[in-house]
Order: C-alpha cells, then structure tokens, then sequence
C-alpha cells in the first residue's frame, strides 16, 4: 500500500511540475505571421496601434492561440502606455516568468500553452493591487458577455 501512494505522490510532482506545454494547436498554420511573431517569438506590437486598447465592452480576453480566458473586462484600464492594461488576471491560466532580456529585469506573461502574452509591472493603480498587466493586442481574443 505505501509503495502505491508513492507512486501516486511522484506522478502527482510530476504532473504538477510539468513545463508549460502547447495543447492541440499549429502555431504555423493557425497563426497570422504577426502573431506568430508575438506568441511563439515573444514580440510586441507599437503603442497605440492594438485593436483591443479601446475596447470597452463587458467579457473575457482569451489567447489568441489556445484560446485560454486570461483576463476581465472588469479589470482593464487605461494607463495611457499605448498597450491594453489590467490590474488583475486569471492565474490558472498565466504563468510569470523572469524576463532579463533588454537588460532590464521584467516579468514576462505566458499563457499556460505557451503563448507570450506580455509583462506584469509594479505601476498600476495602488487601490487595485499596484499591478499593471501590459498585453499586447494581437495575444488576445475578446469574448463580450
């Protein structure tokens, strides 16, 4: 019996362990060459030039590429940087990561599968967490409500 539930306690780590891994999805095929280049190859869009910076309807945004719910229109705001913004996420579906490229220290925002989806920063509005999740455009998809 105890040597089943180490078994269990070691696939259990190892699931929970895993790396991120892309679900059933071509990256090649079933991306545009632009957002090919934000997802897979960590790129970002102009300021100001993202279809999603304006909107503002009540939904979801979900990635572009595995379609994973990341964040609420609820929690978007303007910060005037040019990129959509929002001060909160939906952490099931996101993973932080360091990012020194640059030679700046950030935190970069992938999804879950693997998508690049930008960088969480500490200058957000204080009254809601001090967090400000700058994405670009071409990593989501909104979903209205």
């Amino acid at each position: 019996m105890k040597s089943y539930f180490m078994l269990f306690l070691t696939l259990t780590l190892f699931v929970s362990c895993a790396p991120v891994q892309k679900q059933q999805f071509d990256w090649t095929t079933d991306l545009t060459p632009e957002e090919y280049h934000m997802l897979v190859k960590k790129g970002t869009e102009r300021p100001g030039s993202g279809t999603l910076l304006n909107e503002e309807r009540e939904g979801t945004y979900v990635t572009k590429g595995c379609k994973l719910p990341v964040f609420k229109s609820a929690d978007k705001y303007d910060s005037g940087t040019g990129w959509p913004s929002f001060t909160d996420a939906i952490y099931e579906n996101i993973v932080l990561k360091e990012d020194n490229t640059l030679f700046v220290k950030r935190t970069e925002i992938l999804s879950t599968c693997g998508e690049h989806l930008g960088h969480v920063f500490d200058d957000g509005p204080a009254e809601k967490g001090g967090k400000r999740y700058c994405i670009n455009s071409l990593a989501l998809e909104f979903i209205e409500e």
